[in-house]
């Protein structure tokens, strides 16, 4: 069965590319720039072909080339130009287009060769600051809009907790400078988004911590074993899409009864859902971060 994507809808190319639909019809009407197929009904539908110069004209657009311009390029011109544009000052946006391409064609090998690409002049670190975490986002809202499957988010977030998790092997070779504290990493019972988990594991590795990782899905009454064993623990947990955000206040009073009283135990929160906690009534070991470098740059 053939599980590659074939065809668009125009809403599907506003959502993979940014440029709005109306503007589509007028690129297409005014300079010729698409010839998608039309139904009996007249409903477009665009193919590959169509969404990956729609792709490479959106990056040309945005990198102030007017659509006449481009319109009167050769359709052989257009990825050249792409890659010159890219190669000097717009990698990031250029790799950003590479990795949903490959999404959409479950193409791996198109996904590593951009990923090492971007390495010959990006630390790994940088890749998924600039690259990675707008890819991500990106891909929530594609989810969310119909645009792309599950099996498209899975098969993209896979590729990238493999090199997370690569990096992550390399730093855990080396013995841990700092271990006056143990950070606990872990997600709430029934959470699976663990690329943001992961990451703060390798920065806490490339810092020197010592971390314990424990990964998806751990309930609370687990983690007392780990306060039998250590005196001084940070916990650290991604709240992605559990707790309910009805259940954040139950689930912040068991931590802080179970794992945080009588201890010098801490908890720090990110993540989506911990945007909807109150800061001023968490308990005082508690601390939340709206993204990852916020709380690196306190480590």
């Amino acid at each position: 069965m053939n599980t590659i994507k074939t065809e668009f809808s125009i809403k599907d190319l506003e959502n993979l590319s940014g440029i709005k639909a109306h503007t589509i019809r007028i690129w297409e009407k005014r300079y010729n720039l698409l010839h998608p197929n039309r139904s009996n009904t007249n409903i477009r539908s665009y193919n590959t072909e169509n969404l990956q110069k729609l792709l490479n004209v959106a990056f040309l657009n945005k990198n102030g080339y007017k659509i006449s311009k481009i319109s009167n390029l050769k359709a052989e011109e257009i990825p050249g130009l792409v890659r010159e544009i890219a190669s000097n000052n717009s990698k990031e946006h250029h790799a950003l287009n590479a990795f949903k391409m490959s999404m959409l064609n479950f193409d791996q090998v198109l996904f590593n060769t951009t990923f090492n690409n971007l390495l010959q002049e990006s630390t790994f670190r940088d890749v998924f600051y600039n690259v990675f975490l707008a890819l991500l986002e990106e891909i929530g809202l594609l989810w969310q809009t119909d645009t792309i499957s599950p099996a498209h988010e899975h098969f993209i977030s896979t590729l990238i907790k493999q090199k997370i998790l690569i990096n992550i092997e390399k730093v855990q070779n080396l013995e841990p400078q700092n271990r006056s504290s143990v950070y606990v990493l872990f997600l709430p019972d029934h959470e699976i988004h663990d690329i943001g988990l992961l990451f703060v594991n390798y920065e806490l590795a490339c810092k020197g911590h010592y971390c314990i990782y424990l990964g998806q899905s751990v309930p609370i009454n687990c983690l007392t074993d780990l306060n039998k064993l250590y005196d001084n623990i940070c916990y650290l947990s991604y709240f992605t899409v559990k707790p309910e955000v009805e259940e954040l206040d139950k689930y912040i009073a068991d931590f802080n009864k179970q794992l945080l009283l009588k201890t010098n135990n801490k908890f720090i929160i990110l993540g989506h859902r911990a945007k909807a906690l109150d800061k001023k009534k968490l308990p005082k070991k508690i601390t939340t971060y709206s993204a990852i470098g916020d709380l690196v740059k306190n480590l």
